[in-house]
């Protein structure tokens, strides 16, 4: 299949994917845009009035870099698992499967979706934030880097428990017992310096802590772990993902019966 034709191929499912999401925007970026603003009055402004500054900064600026991680983790990775699996549930993925497009461009795709709806709501979701916290904005390339590799890799994820779902509870099992405790341990609302040094240690562990302090780093200029290492990790886990997520389409994971 020529280059050329496997772009035009691969603009046509980055444009479907991408209204797909934009057709539903008031359940898809309204949502989070409002869950950000509710997190913002319970822990930001009620808790933490109570509390003293965090790393020099607020609390309400603290915990703002992390909010927005999560609407961008959660929604990168809803968008792409329920999108393959509605098209294996549809039974069109086949299609382009037996199509002369290659792997890659598939997987480029609705990895390309994710990404989009992970920039729209980050975006719906900054705004919110500037009503009730002030940032700072350190290092731009750095915050924007870090929105768009993490939307990748957890397309990416989603992709993949998309291939294995066998039904659409397939899809939320995952996000519930995997991904929401990982972001909710990740520093969304407390610094791993707080924790006693076991558990310090064990938070190492969890690879959403490092985006997350990245993410805090890119705007506030505060971080618990190496920015470095942040991003040598996201790479990692993308590289990972992407090739294992080829490997299952190669093989037919999930749609040969």
């Amino acid at each position: 299949m020529p280059f050329h034709a496997q772009l035009i191929a691969l603009q046509t499912i980055l444009i479907k994917e991408t209204l797909r999401f934009l057709r539903i925007w008031i359940q898809t970026i309204l949502p989070p845009a409002v869950t950000t603003a509710l997190y913002f009055i319970i822990f930001g402004q009620l808790i933490g009035a109570q509390l003293g500054p965090v790393e020099g900064l607020s609390y309400t600026q603290f915990i703002a870099p992390g909010l927005i991680m999560l609407a961008v983790i959660t929604n990168s990775y809803s968008n792409v698992v329920s999108s393959f699996f509605s098209a294996k549930f549809q039974r069109h993925i086949e299609e382009m499967l037996v199509s002369p497009l290659p792997n890659t461009m598939i997987v480029l795709g609705f990895v390309g979706g994710g990404l989009a709806r992970g920039l729209a709501v980050s975006l719906a979701v900054i705004v919110t934030s500037l009503f009730f916290a002030d940032l700072h904005w350190q290092h731009p390339l750095i915050t924007f880097a870090v929105i768009v590799l993490t939307s990748v890799l957890f397309a990416l994820a989603g992709l993949i428990n998309g291939i294995y779902a066998k039904s659409f509870d397939d899809i939320s099992v995952v996000p519930t017992f995997v991904l929401t405790p990982l972001i909710y341990l990740g520093g969304i609302f407390y610094s791993i310096q707080m924790l006693p040094p076991f558990w310090q240690d064990i938070s190492l562990f969890n690879p959403i802590l490092y985006m997350i302090n990245a993410f805090r780093f890119g705007i506030l200029g505060v971080s618990d772990i190496d920015v470095r290492l942040a991003f040598a990790i996201i790479l990692l886990f993308i590289i990972t993902l992407f090739v294992y997520s080829l490997w299952l389409l190669r093989r037919g994971t999930g749609i040969r019966s």
